[in-house]
């Protein structure tokens, strides 16, 4: 019986996690079906009828494709910054070893405290004497720096728990050790690269402090700022707002639900390292 009621109390929880979750996400999802004087008259009603408008002028919106392609090169910039220099820290940090390596890690560690906030002064006026305001590697540059801590923790048990003796037999075979790092042990640790990428490209696509510090000129607009932009200009037409926000959410959702069971294996192994 203890054990019974433990599960219930479990699956309860869960159930009450996904409903405070999903229900925001299914009110702004289906409001944008809505008019905004269906919204005004019943709040929680369903649509009735239906309304495609408001979904297909936004799809046929240059300003929301110029925002999504916006976001789109600087999360992959930052992705690929944050998971390539990530895997090298990581490396040597695993696999090599030198005075002072656990006091590194440790920096790498204190990383995942420092908020973005605490740093937004300073990185404007550093950017703006680097002259890189309105520029994408303004935004994508300090971002992927802020995702190398999460990209380092994660990558240096999976790649400290491979054997050295495969180690030792690649370097007997005549590879390097740049040889072992790029064929043998990056391919052995693909469930944690695709974590980390996974994890910095939705921060990078959801990032909304820094873009707003980098960029003043709308057609460099990203989502976020993008949603803010559209909710002001349209503050009155509520539907078209929530069929905004929720095209603008589509793309991370997607992304992050088909990968799930990769950051779900990643994180479990460095756990586990």
């Amino acid at each position: 019986m203890t054990r019974r009621t433990g599960v219930l109390v479990a699956y309860f929880a869960a159930g009450l996690v996904v409903a405070v979750t999903v229900a925001p996400l299914l009110y702004v999802i289906i409001g944008g079906f809505r008019t905004t004087g269906q919204l005004n008259t019943d709040p929680t009603g369903l649509p009735h009828p239906w309304v495609w408008q408001n979904y297909a002028a936004i799809l046929s919106s240059p300003s929301f494709w110029g925002f999504l392609g916006n976001s789109a090169l600087i999360a992959v910039i930052a992705t690929v910054l944050a998971v390539g220099l990530g895997s090298m820290v990581a490396f040597a940090l695993a696999r090599y070893t030198f005075r002072g390596r656990e006091a590194f890690y440790t920096l790498f560690t204190l990383g995942l405290l420092f908020p973005l906030g605490v740093a937004s002064l300073p990185l404007y006026l550093w950017l703006r004497q680097l002259h890189m305001l309105e520029n994408p590697l303004g935004v994508a540059i300090p971002e992927a720096a802020f995702s190398l801590p999460v990209t380092v923790v994660v990558l240096r048990p999976f790649m400290r728990a491979i054997p050295t003796e495969i180690e030792d037999a690649a370097l007997l075979d005549g590879t390097g050790r740049l040889g072992f790092f790029w064929r043998v042990l990056l391919p052995l640790c693909k469930p944690a690269l695709a974590t980390v990428a996974i994890l910095a490209f939705v921060v990078s696509w959801n990032a909304y402090l820094l873009p707003l510090l980098v960029f003043n000129e709308s057609a460099n607009f990203t989502l976020p700022l993008g949603v803010a932009t559209f909710q002001s200009q349209y503050s009155q037409d509520t539907a078209r707002v929530l069929a905004f926000t929720a095209l603008s959410m589509v793309p991370a959702l997607g992304f992050f639900a088909v990968a799930e069971r990769q950051i779900i294996g990643g994180l479990t192994g460095a756990v586990k390292g």
